[in-house]
Protein backbone atom coordinates (compact mmCIF):
# COMPACT_ATOMS: atom_id res chain seq x y z
CA UNK A 1 0.00 0.00 0.00
CA UNK A 2 1.32 3.31 -1.17
CA UNK A 3 0.07 6.56 -0.05
CA UNK A 4 1.13 8.14 -3.26
CA UNK A 5 -1.43 6.09 -5.25
CA UNK A 6 -4.15 6.96 -2.77
CA UNK A 7 -7.78 8.39 -4.62
CA UNK A 8 -9.80 8.63 -1.24
CA UNK A 9 -13.95 9.34 -0.55
CA UNK A 10 -14.63 10.55 2.90
CA UNK A 11 -18.15 9.54 3.97
CA UNK A 12 -19.90 12.11 5.76
CA UNK A 13 -19.81 15.46 5.57
CA UNK A 14 -20.69 16.93 9.03
CA UNK A 15 -18.21 18.97 11.48
CA UNK A 16 -15.48 15.58 11.18
CA UNK A 17 -15.96 14.95 7.65
CA UNK A 18 -15.33 18.20 5.67
CA UNK A 19 -12.20 19.42 6.97
CA UNK A 20 -11.05 16.13 6.49
CA UNK A 21 -12.15 15.88 3.06
CA UNK A 22 -10.38 19.31 2.51
CA UNK A 23 -7.55 19.05 3.76
CA UNK A 24 -6.86 15.12 1.80
CA UNK A 25 -8.37 17.50 -1.31
CA UNK A 26 -5.06 19.56 -1.39
CA UNK A 27 -3.05 16.59 -1.66
CA UNK A 28 -5.33 13.32 -3.38
CA UNK A 29 -7.87 12.94 -5.97
CA UNK A 30 -10.80 12.99 -3.13
CA UNK A 31 -14.42 12.51 -3.02
CA UNK A 32 -16.95 14.39 0.07
CA UNK A 33 -19.61 11.66 -0.15
CA UNK A 34 -22.96 12.81 1.91
CA UNK A 35 -26.63 10.98 1.58
CA UNK A 36 -27.80 14.04 2.21
CA UNK A 37 -28.25 15.34 -1.36
CA UNK A 38 -29.06 19.15 -0.06
CA UNK A 39 -25.85 19.41 1.93
CA UNK A 40 -24.06 18.10 -1.48
CA UNK A 41 -25.35 20.76 -3.04
CA UNK A 42 -24.73 24.04 -0.57
CA UNK A 43 -21.01 22.42 -0.70
CA UNK A 44 -20.76 22.38 -4.72
CA UNK A 45 -21.56 26.16 -4.42
CA UNK A 46 -19.16 26.67 -1.75
CA UNK A 47 -21.61 27.35 0.96
CA UNK A 48 -21.31 25.52 4.66
CA UNK A 49 -24.44 25.86 6.81
CA UNK A 50 -22.54 24.50 9.46
CA UNK A 51 -20.14 27.59 9.21
CA UNK A 52 -17.40 26.02 10.53
CA UNK A 53 -15.28 26.35 7.42
CA UNK A 54 -15.35 29.70 5.11
CA UNK A 55 -15.81 29.80 1.25
CA UNK A 56 -12.40 30.54 0.62
CA UNK A 57 -10.81 27.89 2.84
CA UNK A 58 -13.74 25.56 0.84
CA UNK A 59 -12.02 26.77 -2.06
CA UNK A 60 -8.38 25.01 -1.46
CA UNK A 61 -10.02 21.46 -1.94
CA UNK A 62 -8.04 21.57 -5.71
CA UNK A 63 -8.58 17.99 -5.79
CA UNK A 64 -11.65 17.81 -4.33
CA UNK A 65 -15.69 17.40 -5.25
CA UNK A 66 -18.86 16.09 -3.95
CA UNK A 67 -21.87 13.83 -4.38
CA UNK A 68 -24.63 12.03 -2.89
CA UNK A 69 -24.43 9.29 -5.73
CA UNK A 70 -22.98 5.99 -3.97
CA UNK A 71 -22.02 4.79 -8.01
CA UNK A 72 -19.46 7.21 -7.49
CA UNK A 73 -17.76 5.44 -4.96
CA UNK A 74 -16.56 2.82 -7.09
CA UNK A 75 -13.37 4.88 -8.06
CA UNK A 76 -11.74 5.21 -4.89
CA UNK A 77 -9.76 3.11 -2.98
CA UNK A 78 -9.50 4.45 0.53
CA UNK A 79 -12.66 5.17 2.39
CA UNK A 80 -13.03 6.97 5.19
CA UNK A 81 -15.97 7.27 7.27
CA UNK A 82 -17.16 9.79 9.74
CA UNK A 83 -20.99 9.49 9.92
CA UNK A 84 -22.68 10.17 12.88
CA UNK A 85 -23.02 7.65 16.32
CA UNK A 86 -25.87 9.01 17.98
CA UNK A 87 -27.80 6.57 21.31
CA UNK A 88 -31.43 5.93 21.34
CA UNK A 89 -34.01 7.49 23.76
CA UNK A 90 -32.49 4.35 26.40
CA UNK A 91 -29.33 5.78 25.87
CA UNK A 92 -28.08 2.18 24.16
CA UNK A 93 -25.66 2.82 21.25
CA UNK A 94 -27.26 3.95 17.53
CA UNK A 95 -24.91 1.84 15.28
CA UNK A 96 -27.61 2.18 12.33
CA UNK A 97 -25.71 5.05 10.95
CA UNK A 98 -22.82 3.38 10.44
CA UNK A 99 -24.06 0.20 9.71
CA UNK A 100 -25.97 1.80 6.46
CA UNK A 101 -22.38 3.32 6.00
CA UNK A 102 -20.54 0.05 5.88
CA UNK A 103 -23.17 -1.20 3.54
CA UNK A 104 -22.84 1.68 0.70
CA UNK A 105 -18.99 1.19 1.34
CA UNK A 106 -18.96 -2.60 0.87
CA UNK A 107 -20.64 -2.59 -2.40
CA UNK A 108 -18.09 0.13 -3.93
CA UNK A 109 -15.05 -1.73 -2.55
CA UNK A 110 -12.86 -3.93 -4.92
CA UNK A 111 -9.83 -5.75 -3.39
CA UNK A 112 -6.96 -4.00 -2.12
CA UNK A 113 -9.00 -1.43 -0.91
CA UNK A 114 -8.92 -0.07 2.54
CA UNK A 115 -11.74 1.44 4.73
CA UNK A 116 -11.28 3.72 7.83
CA UNK A 117 -13.53 4.60 10.75
CA UNK A 118 -13.69 8.02 12.55
CA UNK A 119 -17.06 7.75 13.96
CA UNK A 120 -16.76 7.39 17.95
CA UNK A 121 -17.34 3.72 18.92
CA UNK A 122 -17.02 0.82 21.87
CA UNK A 123 -14.04 -0.78 22.01
CA UNK A 124 -14.32 -3.52 19.17
CA UNK A 125 -17.28 -2.38 16.84
CA UNK A 126 -15.40 -2.00 14.22
CA UNK A 127 -14.20 -5.60 13.89
CA UNK A 128 -17.24 -6.66 15.31
CA UNK A 129 -19.77 -4.79 13.69
CA UNK A 130 -18.25 -3.33 10.62
CA UNK A 131 -16.08 -5.13 9.36
CA UNK A 132 -18.56 -8.14 8.59
CA UNK A 133 -21.26 -6.13 6.99
CA UNK A 134 -18.13 -5.14 4.73
CA UNK A 135 -17.26 -8.51 3.75
CA UNK A 136 -21.10 -9.27 3.72
CA UNK A 137 -21.92 -6.71 0.62
CA UNK A 138 -18.16 -6.86 -0.90
CA UNK A 139 -17.60 -10.50 -1.32
CA UNK A 140 -14.02 -9.51 0.16
CA UNK A 141 -11.87 -11.12 3.00
CA UNK A 142 -10.37 -8.93 5.57
CA UNK A 143 -6.52 -8.55 5.89
CA UNK A 144 -6.55 -10.92 2.56
CA UNK A 145 -8.64 -8.75 0.23
CA UNK A 146 -9.44 -5.72 1.82
CA UNK A 147 -8.16 -3.78 4.98
CA UNK A 148 -9.08 -1.89 7.97
CA UNK A 149 -8.20 0.87 10.18
CA UNK A 150 -9.52 3.43 13.05
CA UNK A 151 -8.11 6.77 13.57
CA UNK A 152 -10.67 8.93 16.03
CA UNK A 153 -12.00 12.11 15.29
CA UNK A 154 -10.81 14.56 17.81
CA UNK A 155 -13.13 17.66 16.11
CA UNK A 156 -14.16 20.57 18.32
CA UNK A 157 -16.99 22.28 16.75
CA UNK A 158 -16.61 25.98 17.13
CA UNK A 159 -12.79 26.16 18.01
CA UNK A 160 -10.72 28.06 15.44
CA UNK A 161 -7.18 26.88 17.66
CA UNK A 162 -7.80 23.77 18.07
CA UNK A 163 -8.15 22.05 14.27
CA UNK A 164 -7.83 19.51 12.38
CA UNK A 165 -4.40 19.49 11.40
CA UNK A 166 -2.98 21.41 15.12
CA UNK A 167 -4.33 18.63 17.10
CA UNK A 168 -2.15 14.82 16.98
CA UNK A 169 -3.74 12.69 15.49
CA UNK A 170 -3.99 8.67 17.01
CA UNK A 171 -3.97 5.88 14.04
CA UNK A 172 -4.47 2.24 14.04
CA UNK A 173 -5.19 -0.88 11.23
CA UNK A 174 -5.87 -4.08 11.32
CA UNK A 175 -2.31 -5.65 10.97
CA UNK A 176 0.91 -3.54 10.76
CA UNK A 177 1.36 -2.76 7.31
CA UNK A 178 -2.16 -1.37 7.20
CA UNK A 179 -1.70 0.31 10.55
CA UNK A 180 1.94 2.25 8.80
CA UNK A 181 -0.50 2.79 5.40
CA UNK A 182 -3.07 4.78 7.98
CA UNK A 183 -0.46 6.59 10.11
CA UNK A 184 1.35 8.02 6.56
CA UNK A 185 -1.67 8.80 5.41
CA UNK A 186 -3.16 11.30 7.92
CA UNK A 187 0.71 12.77 8.62
CA UNK A 188 0.87 13.98 5.15
CA UNK A 189 -2.04 16.20 6.16
CA UNK A 190 -1.67 16.78 10.52
CA UNK A 191 1.33 18.75 10.99
CA UNK A 192 0.84 18.27 14.67
CA UNK A 193 1.62 14.37 14.40
CA UNK A 194 0.69 11.21 14.87
CA UNK A 195 0.05 8.78 17.55
CA UNK A 196 0.14 5.37 16.23
CA UNK A 197 -1.80 2.76 18.42
CA UNK A 198 -1.16 -1.18 18.71
CA UNK A 199 -4.13 -2.20 17.62
CA UNK A 200 -7.65 -0.50 16.29
CA UNK A 201 -9.28 -1.46 20.11
CA UNK A 202 -6.71 0.85 22.28
CA UNK A 203 -7.60 3.56 19.48
CA UNK A 204 -11.80 3.40 19.89
CA UNK A 205 -10.75 3.06 23.75
CA UNK A 206 -8.89 6.33 23.67
CA UNK A 207 -11.39 8.06 21.91
CA UNK A 208 -14.29 7.27 24.03
CA UNK A 209 -12.52 7.88 27.81
CA UNK A 210 -11.60 11.42 26.28
CA UNK A 211 -15.15 12.76 26.51
CA UNK A 212 -15.82 9.89 29.27
CA UNK A 213 -13.03 11.92 31.51
CA UNK A 214 -14.34 15.51 30.57
CA UNK A 215 -17.76 14.44 31.12
CA UNK A 216 -16.86 13.22 34.90
CA UNK A 217 -14.88 16.32 34.90
CA UNK A 218 -17.85 18.19 34.64
CA UNK A 219 -20.06 16.38 36.47
CA UNK A 220 -18.11 17.00 39.58
CA UNK A 221 -17.92 20.73 39.30
CA UNK A 222 -22.01 20.71 38.42
CA UNK A 223 -22.22 18.63 41.88
CA UNK A 224 -19.77 21.21 43.15
CA UNK A 225 -21.79 24.17 42.26
CA UNK A 226 -24.95 22.75 43.77
CA UNK A 227 -23.52 22.33 47.00
CA UNK A 228 -22.17 25.56 46.96
CA UNK A 229 -25.10 27.13 46.08
CA UNK A 230 -26.74 25.85 49.19
CA UNK A 231 -24.00 27.09 51.28
CA UNK A 232 -24.36 30.35 49.88
CA UNK A 233 -20.77 30.52 48.73
CA UNK A 234 -20.19 31.42 44.73
CA UNK A 235 -19.02 28.65 43.00
CA UNK A 236 -17.05 30.53 40.43
CA UNK A 237 -15.15 32.18 42.92
CA UNK A 238 -14.31 28.86 44.81
CA UNK A 239 -12.97 27.69 41.65
CA UNK A 240 -10.89 30.69 41.06
CA UNK A 241 -9.62 30.25 44.21
CA UNK A 242 -8.60 26.34 43.35
CA UNK A 243 -7.45 26.90 40.58
CA UNK A 244 -4.62 29.06 41.59
CA UNK A 245 -2.94 25.68 42.66
CA UNK A 246 -0.67 24.43 39.67
CA UNK A 247 -2.34 20.86 39.57
CA UNK A 248 -5.93 21.86 39.63
CA UNK A 249 -8.02 21.22 36.43
CA UNK A 250 -9.65 24.31 35.18
CA UNK A 251 -13.78 23.08 34.82
CA UNK A 252 -16.48 24.69 35.04
CA UNK A 253 -20.21 23.69 35.83
CA UNK A 254 -23.26 23.72 33.58
CA UNK A 255 -24.96 21.95 30.33
CA UNK A 256 -23.53 19.22 28.69
CA UNK A 257 -24.82 18.02 25.75
CA UNK A 258 -23.40 17.58 21.55
CA UNK A 259 -23.17 14.64 20.14
CA UNK A 260 -19.36 14.04 22.30
CA UNK A 261 -19.20 14.41 25.62
CA UNK A 262 -22.86 13.94 26.46
CA UNK A 263 -22.95 10.42 23.93
CA UNK A 264 -19.86 8.84 24.29
CA UNK A 265 -19.73 7.54 28.01
CA UNK A 266 -23.03 5.41 26.97
CA UNK A 267 -21.25 3.61 24.41
CA UNK A 268 -18.63 2.80 26.75
CA UNK A 269 -20.87 1.97 29.80
CA UNK A 270 -22.67 -0.16 27.26
CA UNK A 271 -19.45 -2.43 26.53
CA UNK A 272 -18.63 -2.45 29.81
CA UNK A 273 -22.15 -4.19 31.08
CA UNK A 274 -22.06 -6.40 28.15
CA UNK A 275 -19.21 -8.07 29.42
CA UNK A 276 -20.30 -8.14 33.01
CA UNK A 277 -19.04 -4.95 34.63
CA UNK A 278 -21.43 -2.55 35.91
CA UNK A 279 -19.51 0.94 35.54
CA UNK A 280 -20.78 3.18 38.54
CA UNK A 281 -18.33 6.43 38.43
CA UNK A 282 -19.08 7.26 34.28
CA UNK A 283 -23.34 6.51 34.88
CA UNK A 284 -22.86 8.34 38.14
CA UNK A 285 -21.38 11.61 36.21
CA UNK A 286 -24.16 10.83 33.31
CA UNK A 287 -26.87 10.99 35.73
CA UNK A 288 -25.70 14.42 37.07
CA UNK A 289 -25.22 15.81 34.31
CA UNK A 290 -28.46 15.05 32.15
CA UNK A 291 -30.43 16.14 35.39
CA UNK A 292 -28.90 19.57 34.90
CA UNK A 293 -31.90 21.54 33.06
CA UNK A 294 -33.95 20.37 35.41
CA UNK A 295 -32.21 21.70 38.03
CA UNK A 296 -31.17 25.01 36.63
CA UNK A 297 -35.21 25.83 35.57
CA UNK A 298 -36.04 25.05 39.19
CA UNK A 299 -33.27 27.80 40.43
CA UNK A 300 -34.72 30.02 37.98
CA UNK A 301 -38.15 29.52 39.42
CA UNK A 302 -36.97 29.82 43.08
CA UNK A 303 -35.42 32.73 41.67
CA UNK A 304 -38.83 34.61 40.44
CA UNK A 305 -40.58 33.41 43.46
CA UNK A 306 -38.20 35.00 46.21
CA UNK A 307 -38.60 38.63 44.00
CA UNK A 308 -42.66 38.06 44.31
CA UNK A 309 -42.53 37.48 40.28
CA UNK A 310 -45.44 35.64 39.29
CA UNK A 311 -44.59 32.30 37.54
CA UNK A 312 -47.54 31.61 35.71
CA UNK A 313 -47.47 33.71 32.64
CA UNK A 314 -44.31 35.04 32.79
CA UNK A 315 -42.32 35.81 29.92
CA UNK A 316 -38.45 34.80 30.30
CA UNK A 317 -36.00 34.78 27.53
CA UNK A 318 -33.82 31.86 26.99
CA UNK A 319 -30.58 32.76 25.37
CA UNK A 320 -28.92 30.28 23.52
CA UNK A 321 -30.03 27.02 22.24
CA UNK A 322 -26.77 25.39 20.53
CA UNK A 323 -25.01 22.62 22.74
CA UNK A 324 -22.33 25.00 22.83
CA UNK A 325 -20.74 28.61 22.61
CA UNK A 326 -19.63 29.95 18.72
CA UNK A 327 -21.77 27.13 16.93
CA UNK A 328 -24.61 26.75 15.21
CA UNK A 329 -25.04 22.91 16.38
CA UNK A 330 -27.90 21.68 18.49
CA UNK A 331 -27.94 18.60 18.55
CA UNK A 332 -28.88 16.82 21.78
CA UNK A 333 -28.52 20.16 23.70
CA UNK A 334 -29.84 20.09 27.25
CA UNK A 335 -31.14 23.84 26.52
CA UNK A 336 -34.09 22.57 24.95
CA UNK A 337 -34.88 20.77 28.83
CA UNK A 338 -34.28 23.49 30.63
CA UNK A 339 -36.39 25.46 27.97
CA UNK A 340 -39.06 22.38 28.95
CA UNK A 341 -38.54 22.59 32.56
CA UNK A 342 -40.20 26.29 32.72
CA UNK A 343 -42.46 25.73 30.05
CA UNK A 344 -43.83 23.53 32.77
CA UNK A 345 -44.80 26.33 35.12
CA UNK A 346 -46.96 27.94 32.59
CA UNK A 347 -44.32 30.57 31.59
CA UNK A 348 -43.94 31.78 27.98
CA UNK A 349 -41.04 31.07 26.93
CA UNK A 350 -38.77 32.96 23.77
CA UNK A 351 -35.31 31.36 23.08
CA UNK A 352 -32.96 33.80 21.05
CA UNK A 353 -29.48 32.45 19.11
CA UNK A 354 -28.73 34.26 16.45
CA UNK A 355 -26.04 31.00 15.39
CA UNK A 356 -28.99 28.45 14.98
CA UNK A 357 -30.93 27.91 11.94
CA UNK A 358 -34.62 28.49 12.73
CA UNK A 359 -35.81 25.72 10.96
CA UNK A 360 -33.70 23.20 12.42
CA UNK A 361 -34.73 24.37 16.03
CA UNK A 362 -38.05 24.11 15.27
CA UNK A 363 -37.72 20.43 13.20
CA UNK A 364 -35.36 19.11 16.13
CA UNK A 365 -37.40 20.34 19.40
CA UNK A 366 -40.00 22.25 17.84
CA UNK A 367 -39.45 26.13 19.45
CA UNK A 368 -39.99 29.02 17.46
CA UNK A 369 -36.95 31.20 17.47
CA UNK A 370 -37.16 34.87 18.21
CA UNK A 371 -35.12 36.77 15.62
CA UNK A 372 -34.71 39.55 18.12
CA UNK A 373 -35.84 39.97 21.82
CA UNK A 374 -38.20 42.79 22.48
CA UNK A 375 -36.60 45.28 25.28
CA UNK A 376 -38.78 45.48 29.21
CA UNK A 377 -40.72 42.17 28.21
CA UNK A 378 -38.82 39.68 30.46
CA UNK A 379 -39.72 38.52 33.83
CA UNK A 380 -35.99 36.06 33.68
CA UNK A 381 -33.30 36.01 31.63
CA UNK A 382 -31.53 32.83 31.48
CA UNK A 383 -28.19 33.29 29.52
CA UNK A 384 -27.61 29.75 28.47
CA UNK A 385 -24.24 29.62 25.89
CA UNK A 386 -21.36 31.40 26.10
CA UNK A 387 -21.80 32.91 22.54
CA UNK A 388 -19.06 35.48 22.00
CA UNK A 389 -21.66 37.70 20.59
CA UNK A 390 -23.63 37.25 24.09
CA UNK A 391 -20.21 38.21 25.82
CA UNK A 392 -19.90 41.15 23.77
CA UNK A 393 -23.39 42.47 23.61
CA UNK A 394 -22.72 43.33 27.77
CA UNK A 395 -24.49 42.95 31.05
CA UNK A 396 -26.61 46.47 30.40
CA UNK A 397 -27.36 45.35 27.06
CA UNK A 398 -29.18 42.19 27.81
CA UNK A 399 -30.30 43.88 30.55
CA UNK A 400 -32.55 46.05 28.26
CA UNK A 401 -34.69 43.17 27.56
CA UNK A 402 -35.62 42.59 31.01
CA UNK A 403 -38.85 44.65 33.22
CA UNK A 404 -37.32 46.62 36.47
CA UNK A 405 -37.90 43.36 38.47
CA UNK A 406 -36.19 40.20 36.79
CA UNK A 407 -34.40 37.99 37.59
CA UNK A 408 -30.90 37.06 35.26
CA UNK A 409 -29.54 33.83 35.44
CA UNK A 410 -26.08 33.59 33.84
CA UNK A 411 -25.56 29.70 33.50
CA UNK A 412 -22.05 30.00 31.87
CA UNK A 413 -20.43 33.03 33.99
CA UNK A 414 -20.09 34.88 30.93
CA UNK A 415 -20.44 38.27 33.27
CA UNK A 416 -19.12 39.17 36.28
CA UNK A 417 -20.60 38.22 39.62
CA UNK A 418 -23.39 41.28 40.28
CA UNK A 419 -25.38 41.96 43.46
CA UNK A 420 -28.77 41.11 40.87
CA UNK A 421 -26.69 38.20 39.10
CA UNK A 422 -27.84 34.55 39.86
CA UNK A 423 -25.66 31.78 38.72
CA UNK A 424 -24.35 28.11 39.05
Amino acid sequence: MEIDTSKIAVVGLGYVGLPLMVEFAKRFPTLGFDINAKRVEELQGGMDSLKDLTTEELGEALQGSYSSNPANLDDYNVYIVTVPTPVDKQNRPDLSPLEKACEVVGKAMNKGDVVIFESTVFPGATEEVCVPILEECSGLELNKSFFVGYSPERINPGDKKHRLTTVIKVTSGSNQETGDFVNALYSSIISAGTHPASSIKVAEASKVIENTQRDLNIALVNELSIIFHRLGIDSEEVLEAAGSKWNFLNFRPGLVGGHCIGVDPYYLTYKSQEIGYHPEVILAGRRINDEMGSYISERVIKEMTQKRIHVVDSNILVMGLAFKENCPDIRNSRVAELVSGLQEYHANVDVYDPWVDENAAKEEYGLSLVSQPAEGKYDAIVVAVAHDCFREAGLEAIKKYAKGIHVLFDVKYIFPISENLARL
